[in-house]
């Protein structure tokens, strides 16, 4: 019962819904059984989905870590992790048509919603806080925006979801389509945080093509391209005044940012010597706020970083405040390196990184590890 509280907001689960789902898909993202007996194996990059790679070795496999809620309990008590915020993993619904996207929508939400509360109903008395709460997820391929919108407001309505989780593809065309409004609107109105998170990363070619990167497996797209992708959508979404329309948005970033809290200020330089953008023909001003204003108003950075300079970095663009750092996970990935290692590698190296970065001030350990998503998510 000592300690700050640690809220771990950037955590996945695959519902059983899903999984079922994959399974009967044929092409990315899919779930394929080992003919070996072996366990299932998940396809959710396409640079997995080569005919170069034997089908039973393709992706990573998928255990009872991904859609047991049994397990991520346990998980959570082997690491000291009273809350945590679950949300569905990439790719999400960005890949169901228009005819089944809000259904698909509704029920991935409302089945969150039923295990955050069967949870929380079964939780010792002696918890600090209520065990589980939710990050939902978007209908992107609905027919229109406004369909979009409509989930967001009925989510508000579920007592246990605080916010929507989504990719940087928003409905295929990018964060800078101007489509996306309706939505930005209805995150403003509503005050739910997006947590926004990778999942394409970039073109083979970026690396050297496909034969490097099976060469190194997934070390360049995850290790770079993820990071990359965040930061090219977010200065997209910067670029295209999102941010000037819609001053109240609250975003969460994944991985603290990609790179952009390191690259936050030449962006800002070019932004200032190239003044204004060629559209159609005609000149189109540029974003109106700095983006270090936005930094510091509408974005916050998780503290899945796994190092001290990192971190550093993150609470340097958030304005020098611990107040926009918060503690994940990403679990179910990145499991112990081998089986007899009681904790994961992964969740140790995260909390070391906040130690040693503030281990002069136990306020901002206990803000980044648990103060921040209790007070921004309100979850006391």
């Amino acid at each position: 019962m000592s300690g700050p509280l640690v809220v771990d907001i950037h955590t996945h689960v695959y519902p059983p819904a899903y999984i079922d789902m994959l399974r009967a898909r044929k092409k990315v993202p899919y779930i394929h059984n080992p003919s070996d007996g072996g366990p299932p194996r998940l396809i959710i990059l396409a640079s997995d989905d080569d005919s170069n790679i034997p089908v039973d070795q393709r992706g990573r496999p998928v255990d009872s870590s991904y859609s047991d809620i049994k397990v991520k309990l346990d998980f959570m008590n082997k690491h000291g992790i009273d809350c945590s915020v679950i949300s569905l993993a990439n790719p999400w619904l960005d890949f169901i048509g228009e005819e089944q996207a809000s259904e698909w929508a509704q029920k991935i939400n409302d089945d969150l919603e039923s295990t955050c509360a069967q949870s929380n109903s079964t939780a010792a008395p002696s918890a600090r806080l209520r065990r589980l709460f939710a990050f939902g997820t978007l209908p992107l391929g609905a027919p229109s925006p406004a369909a979009i919108a409509d989930e967001l407001h009925r989510i508000k309505t579920l007592p246990h979801l605080r916010g929507v989780i989504m990719g940087t593809t928003g409905r295929s065309q990018g964060l800078d389509d101007p489509n996306l409004d309706p939505v930005w609107k209805a995150l403003e109105d509503t005050q739910l945080m997006l947590f926004l998170h990778p999942h394409y990363g970039l073109p083979d070619e970026a690396f050297g093509g496909p034969e490097i990167v099976r060469r190194y497996g997934h070390v360049l797209p995850l290790a770079l391209g993820f990071p990359l992708e965040t930061t090219i959508a977010v200065t997209r979404m910067y670029l295209s005044g999102v941010f000037d329309r819609f001053p109240r948005l609250q975003i969460l970033l994944a991985h603290s940012g990609g790179t952009l809290p390191f690259l936050a200020g030449r962006i800002e330089s070019c932004i200032a010597h190239e003044r204004t953008f060629k559209v159609n023909g005609g000149n189109v001003q540029g974003p109106q706020r700095d983006i270090w204003d936005v930094l510091k108003t509408n974005i916050y950075l998780d503290a899945v970083v796994y190092g001290t300079a990192g971190m550093k970095a993150a609470v340097e663009a958030s304005g020098g405040t611990t107040d926009r750092v918060l503690f994940g996970t990403d679990h179910p990935f990145f499991p112990p390196l081998n089986e007899e290692d009681e904790k994961w590698a992964s969740v140790v190296t995260n909390y070391s990184a906040i130690d040693k970065s503030f281990e002069q001030n136990a306020d901002a350990i206990a803000r980044v590890l648990g103060g921040n998503a209790i007070r921004l998510l309100k979850l006391a």
